[in-house]
């Protein structure tokens, strides 16, 4: 006695193994969408110009060095207000420009404006809440800043952070 076989499209088997060569196709072609469409962010496009800007970068930090300029940074917790100290150099811009530079995501980059109070001292308005690690930057304001005092902070913190014309934190713009 012999048993009928069934035709294959009422088998298991074949239906199984097209299932996953089916499941692996739309899987693949998911992620191979999310790769296409989704912007890596530590990624730069303008590397060419940006590593073109570098010699620019470290001609301003020199110049901070030339001019002994050195700062001493504090973000009060409670009220988010920035006070910087600014020593060295002969004169003191009416303000400064101060960017909070997130390591790994450039659209957590925050700029601020200081405003010159008396002797170095300059004010500022922090957002609320910051937390975590930043790069530095401060220099004046205008289009083409004779100088650049960088570092490094963790907030929230009550001690000062010190500011110096060394290479701490990568170039944001030229």
């Amino acid at each position: 006695m012999s048993h009928p076989v069934p035709p294959w499209y009422k088998q298991f088997w074949p239906w199984f193994l097209m299932g996953l060569l089916m499941l692996s196709i739309s899987v693949s072609s998911t992620f191979a969408y999310l790769a296409v469409k989704s912007a890596d962010g530590m990624v730069q496009e303008d590397y060419y110009e940006h590593g073109r800007a570098i010699n620019m970068v470290l001609a301003k930090q020199e110049r901070a060095a030339e001019l002994g300029l050195s700062a001493s940074l504090r973000i009060d917790p409670l009220t988010s207000d920035v006070i910087l100290d600014l020593e060295g150099g002969d004169g003191f811009p009416e303000r400064l420009d101060f960017e909070l530079i997130f390591p790994t995501q450039d659209d957590r980059d925050i700029e601020l404006t200081l405003e010159h109070v008396r002797d170095g001292r300059y004010l500022g308005q922090a957002p609320d809440n910051l937390r975590y690690r930043w790069y530095l930057q401060v220099q004046p304001q205008g289009d083409a800043p004779e100088w650049r005092l960088v570092g490094e902070g963790r907030f929230p913190e009550e001690e000062a952070v010190r500011l110096t014309p060394g290479r701490a934190a990568p170039d944001t713009d030229s």
